[in-house]
């Protein structure tokens, strides 16, 4: 078989999203039988249905300690996000967490801390009903033939930083609450303005959280910021993947602990050639996925772990999902072959109806 049979046209896994003319190496490959992406797809769909309808399903309460966008304003949740319960136990005087209640924040930041390091940003990228329903507008995207667009690099980064602004928000607002008098309007600050809030309860057909509070100016403004972030999430689907969670305030929770989650993602840079597969597949639009030469640990702080760079790699081990160390998804020649020929029978299939 001569050299031109062993190259072939690298693209991502999203339509219409092109790549660069390529060569891949010669090398026995490493055995990656399943779609990682479709069990990602029933992963997510299971978690939705716990999370969100847990609840009234199977009778199923988890506290409010999970590092992921659950709503506990959803009355049929099956468990709530730690956001709720970290701004309510902050709302205190500072003496009083020398008592019982330092006791219960401590549990309350332990319990997330461990689950952090357990499962990283796959909280994002596997678990958070929030992520999926962006995924669903993004599948919708597809179905709709409606071009992906990005914002540029250099736009992006500069407002990447406000997750991290809305972090210490939700922190400072209610130590002021607690120990500056700060009116009790501004209470869980996040959880008023998250768009999460009046979306998620209408997936069980509720409707009270779909509205903007007047009855103080804090509720008023920060109400008013929700019901504007949920046109954002339907309108920014249609164009950008993921586009909210580069401004959640969990991932830049979850980012302090990214470099010692048990779940990780390393790269060789010997072994990758710039093909920029990678970049294009991912949701997040990590440029140091691709850029990145000599950092072996690409969690980056924008990272959701969904692996989708490590499918769309046709380079044998240069880029490594890892859990305890232990490799549990490697990059292939074999795998990206096979699903790229299951892409272009798709498209056959589609051109023929």
């Amino acid at each position: 078989m001569g050299k031109q049979e062993n190259c072939v046209h690298h693209r991502s896994l999203h339509r219409g999203d092109r790549g660069r003319g390529h060569c891949a190496p010669s090398q026995p490959p490493e055995e990656q039988g399943m779609n990682v992406q479709r069990l990602r797809f029933f992963v997510q769909l299971f978690f939705f249905v716990v999370l969100v309808y847990g609840g009234s399903l199977f009778a199923l309460k988890i506290d409010s300690i999970l590092p992921t966008f659950s709503c506990v304003f959803v009355d049929g949740n099956g468990g709530g996000c730690f956001l709720v319960s970290l701004q309510h136990q902050l709302a205190r005087p500072l003496p009083a967490f020398l008592g019982s209640s330092g006791v219960m924040l401590l549990t309350t930041l332990g319990t997330v801390v461990v689950l952090a390091i357990l499962l990283n940003k796959a909280w994002c990228g596997w678990i958070c009903p929030f992520g999926f329903l962006q995924d669903l507008m993004t599948k919708l995207r597809n179905l709709l033939n409606i071009d992906l667009s990005r914002l540029s690099w250099l736009t992006s980064k500069r407002y990447r930083s406000v997750k991290y602004i809305l972090l210490a928000f939700l922190v400072l607002v209610p130590l002021a609450i607690g120990n500056l008098g700060l009116s009790r309007d501004w209470t869980a600050p996040f959880c008023q303005m998250c768009p999460a809030r009046p979306l998620m309860p209408l997936l069980e057909g509720n409707l009270s959280e779909f509205h903007i509070d007047f009855s103080s100016a804090p509720t008023m403004i920060l109400t008013s910021i929700a019901i504007l972030l949920v046109g954002l999430f339907f309108t920014a689907s249609f164009i950008n993947r993921r586009f909210l969670c580069s401004y959640c305030p969990m991932l830049a929770f979850l980012s302090l602990f990214d470099k010692v989650g048990l779940l990780s993602l390393k790269k060789d840079g010997e072994r990758c050639t710039r093909c920029g597969n990678c970049y294009r597949a991912c949701p997040m639009e990590i440029r140091a996925i691709e850029e990145e030469k000599e950092k072996t640990n690409l969690v980056t702080q924008d990272c959701i772990l969904c692996l989708r760079c490590v499918e769309s790699c046709p380079e044998n081990k240069a880029l490594t999902a890892t859990f305890l160390g232990v490799p549990v998804l490697r990059a292939s020649q074999e795998g990206f072959l096979k699903r790229q020929q299951k892409t272009n029978g798709d498209e056959e299939r589609d051109d023929h109806n």
